[in-house]
């Protein structure tokens, strides 16, 4: 693995040197863009409006539009903006990770520790085991601030970006159900079947078949192969009564079982 980021974890007065690594990698099959006339590669140009001709990335800046004109940024500009924050991953706070919604999630990393910042590394990741709390901490990377949570995963610390508040939409923009009316006898009926799908979260058993099965198709059509499309069935409730809906689906179940 290649690092993404090299820094330091702020603890305290605790100075952790530390690089980040991605922690996913992506499954998707690797397809390329081709014109559909005689299948060359897309390419994408970076071009300048007004001449029409191809800028090397060398001689492309970053620019912020005030008036009529902009100004332009280097890397020095990001850092002067805020020097601690480019090289620190800043723990501000520690809490429940139980208080922080999944829609605040975003991306995994994993954090290695310097030569130096191994014993450090080892004592936050054991107290973060040990307490059963999260650091909350700032940091930027790629000169965009984010926010992040650091907790122990396998004998690692992970870091994962959080969304901040104003990044989530408000949900009173839905249509949401407010005067519907569940029957007690519903509830009941739709607990006891969570409570038979209630298994022990194993990730292992959740595979991605869908590149499987589109790089079958691949090879088929490779061979000349013509693919048959299957149709898509629709299929609808013999009945509209919840109630009955409920009770066939905890009879699916039970003769799965047995």
């Amino acid at each position: 693995m290649r690092a993404i980021w090299t820094g330091a974890i702020g603890f305290g007065l605790v100075n952790i040197p530390v690089k980040i690594y991605s922690a996913t990698e992506s499954s998707n099959l690797n397809l390329d863009m081709l014109d559909k006339k005689d299948h060359s590669k897309i390419k994408y140009q970076r071009v300048n409006e007004n001449t029409g001709k191809e800028v090397e990335w060398g001689n492309i800046v970053k620019g912020y539009k005030i008036a009529n004109d902009y100004v332009i940024l280097d890397e020095k500009d990001f850092e002067a903006a805020s020097p601690e924050k480019t090289k620190t991953i800043n723990i501000t706070d520690f809490v429940k990770e139980s208080e922080i919604s999944s829609l605040y999630y975003e991306t995994p990393y994993y954090l290695e520790p310097d030569k130096s910042g191994t014993r450090p590394y080892k004592l936050l990741l054991e107290a973060l085991e040990k307490t059963k709390k999260v650091g909350i901490a700032t940091f930027v990377m790629r000169n965009k601030e984010a926010l992040a949570v650091l907790r122990p995963e396998k004998n690692v610390i992970v870091l994962n970006k959080i969304r901040f508040e104003q990044e989530i939409r408000d949900p009173a923009e839905l249509t949401l159900p407010k005067n519907t009316e569940i029957k007690p006898a519903e509830l009941k009926m739709a607990i006891s079947l969570i409570d038979q799908l209630t298994d022990k979260f194993d990730i292992s058993k959740y595979k991605d078949n869908y590149n499987d099965e589109l790089l079958k198709i691949i090879e088929a059509k490779s061979k000349g192969k013509k693919i048959k499309a299957p149709e898509m069935k629709v299929v609808h409730s013999k009945t509209k009564d919840l109630m009955e809906q409920l009770k066939a689906s905890l009879d699916v179940k039970r003769k799965k079982a047995s």
